[in-house]
């Protein structure tokens, strides 16, 4: 079975595949005071909740957002499997012909949402990933990176406005109920959810003036349930997107 860890700045998704199947995926948080040994804990910990023995484990691979973490969770990955895992980076094989200023600063996200995103949709598309800042992926027809877009994210966005304002005050993202709201609160979530899916919306009818192309539009990360059924375009939600894109990823570098 493959381990897939996706490192990004508020938790860990962790998946385990058996061949292209996906058997399980889950959540770890992260913490920069975490030392290796404490993260070896909580992953053993998860795979024996989870009824998968560390030896049945025959392969690793990781991406990572968050540098000063990317080799405290290697080498806790291979101190609970005795495999080395794989990292996302320069010099790994992906697939993915990477057009753009400079391919080597193509973030490790970007890379297996895009190859997930070939391998499940095909080209050319759009890949919106709402994670701590959101992000739109571009692929034109021939598979090709050719760029995108890095927005906030809603929740650094809104704990930005909660610390930087006096009276506003932190709330959750469910359904705003209405566009025009008629206190603070209901304020904010109409910005929250009405805003992003909004900006979001408009960030695709820019993308599709500029390539005129009709591509397929793929969302995943942790927001994304609020916000899509607000859009008003159709998006295919992939919550395991990136997943499915280390395991690709790993196929070719076997």
């Amino acid at each position: 079975m493959l381990l897939a860890i996706d490192v990004r700045n508020a938790f860990a998704e962790i998946g385990v595949l058996r061949g292209e199947e996906l058997v399980w995926t889950d959540q770890l948080s992260v913490d920069m005071k975490r030392t290796e040994s404490e993260y070896a804990i909580l992953l053993a910990s998860l795979l024996r909740l989870r009824h998968v023995e560390n030896d049945a484990i025959d392969g690793a691979i990781i991406a990572s957002v968050v540098p000063p973490l990317t080799a405290r969770i290697e080498r806790a990955a291979k101190r609970v499997t005795g495999i080395t895992p794989l990292v996302v980076g320069p010099g790994v094989k992906n697939g993915l012909v990477i057009r753009i200023d400079d391919p080597k600063t193509l973030g490790a996200d970007l890379v297996a949402d895009s190859v997930g995103a070939l391998a499940r949709y095909g080209a050319p598309a759009i890949i919106i990933d709402f994670g701590t800042a959101t992000t739109l992926a571009y692929l034109n027809g021939r598979g090709e990176y050719r760029g995108g877009a890095i927005c906030p994210g809603l929740m650094l966005a809104y704990d930005a406005l909660f610390q930087g304002t006096s009276m506003l005050t932190r709330i959750s993202f469910d359904h705003p109920g209405r566009v025009v709201g008629t206190s603070t609160v209901e304020c904010m979530k109409s910005g929250a959810i009405y805003g992003t899916a909004s900006m979001i919306d408009g960030m695709i009818d820019r993308f599709l003036l500029e390539q005129k192309d009709n591509p397929v539009l793929v969302a995943t990360g942790a927001h994304a349930e609020e916000v899509l059924p607000h859009m008003a375009h159709q998006v295919h939600y992939d919550p395991e997107l990136m997943i499915y894109g280390l395991a690709a990823i790993y196929k070719k570098n076997r």
